[in-house]
């Protein structure tokens, strides 16, 4: 029963550590969309031809998104172009550009 105990607060100290999820850098995250996707992705996360909207997307899902196609992951027809562009992208870039999104064109 006491090892359970420990395990508990281990974890409960751990989960108090970790930053919010809100504590991205958004300047950050505004440098990265307008030098990586912004040329394609459009001005406002819009889109741009055969770009998609990111705007009104999830932190969360823009994440996965990037993450998945940092991973290899084939997506769909435009898996050739996100793929190297991803694989640029360090997990605080993702993050800080997935906050940037979600933030500023919700």
């Amino acid at each position: 029963m006491k090892r359970w105990k420990l395990v508990a607060t281990i974890a409960a100290g751990l989960f108090a550590a970790a930053p919010p999820a809100d504590a991205q850098d958004v300047d950050a995250g505004a440098e990265v969309y307008k030098s990586t996707c912004r040329a394609c992705h459009g001005p406002t996360a819009k889109g741009l031809a055969s770009y998609p909207k990111l705007a009104g997307r999830s932190a969360d899902y823009l994440v996965m998104r990037l993450q998945q196609y940092r991973s290899g992951e084939r997506l769909g027809p435009n898996t050739p172009l996100m793929a190297p562009m991803a694989r640029q992208l360090s997990d605080a870039d993702i993050a800080n550009l997935a906050t940037y999104i979600a933030t500023e064109f919700n």
